[in-house]
């Protein structure tokens, strides 16, 4: 199987249905020889005719694919709530009750957590649920107009763990290929000619810059370095943007850094 790049993991999360959201996981036919299943979050793979052991416990590999994300992310959910509110249009507070809820907390242990009162944690319940309808809505008109009008103009996808969305992302496809073109003269393989104050073009750069690197793996700050200095001879200012916009991860003492999920 070929290595999953940052880009490509990102694009199956958006592209995944919402049941396949909701599970954490969509099977792909191409993966291994009888087909298998890769994580959403991480782009972790199990094949297809392979068994699976854990704790002495041995599993086929959706069963195992369930064990997995129950075990590193405890479940979709807990995982969906620690994405950018951006992302998601909840308060830092609608997520506290939203896990609260699903932890099956009562309003009584919610009121003595919050100092609120029941009827405040009820006008949550309603909100949040009048929310969702409003989301199942807009989702319904989007996906009909969707099928009536191919966008002439697609944006481009922000990635699942930016730190910062706003206006810099308000880029199509067509512009941010142009962007590309005007700092990667030599060709999108080549070098950068030089590193652009204007954020939009540092998203378009950085985002293309993260084909360099694979998703799932653990690299060095060395390794890291090498990739980012073929591209731009002030690699420093490059990693440390990766960092700052949420492309990559590192351990707090520089020893690993990863393409951030």
């Amino acid at each position: 199987m070929s290595e999953i790049t940052g880009k490509q993991q990102s694009d199956r999360f958006w592209q995944a249905s919402l049941e396949e959201l909701k599970q954490g996981y969509m099977e792909e036919r191409q993966t291994g020889p009888f087909g298998g299943f890769v994580c959403l979050i991480d782009g972790q793979v199990f094949e297809k005719g392979r068994i699976y052991e854990q704790d002495g416990y041995f599993y086929e590999a959706e069963r195992f694919m369930q064990q997995y994300i129950r075990i590193k992310y405890v479940s979709m959910f807990h995982y969906l709530l620690t994405l950018n509110k951006k992302l998601t249009g909840l308060t830092e507070l609608q997520c506290e009750l939203l896990r609260s809820f699903y932890e099956g907390k009562s309003d009584t242990d919610l009121v003595a957590a919050h100092g609120s009162s029941k009827s405040t944690i009820r006008n949550h319940r309603f909100a949040l649920r009048e929310k969702a309808k409003q989301a199942r809505v807009l989702l319904a008109i989007m996906e009909l107009l969707e099928q009536q009008n191919d966008d002439p103009a697609p944006f481009i996808e922000i990635h699942r763990t930016a730190t910062m969305v706003d206006e810099r992302y308000n880029m199509t496809e067509q512009e941010n290929a142009a962007i590309l073109k005007q700092y990667f003269k030599e060709g999108l393989d080549g070098r950068l000619s030089e590193f652009p104050r204007k954020e939009k073009r540092k998203i378009a750069i950085l985002r293309h810059l993260m084909k360099r690197f694979t998703s799932g793996r653990q690299y060095t700050e060395k390794e890291v370095n090498e990739q980012l200095s073929a591209a731009f001879a002030d690699y420093v200012t490059l990693r440390r943007y990766l960092i700052e916009y949420g492309f990559m991860d590192r351990q707090e003492d520089g020893s690993a850094y990863w393409v951030k999920e």
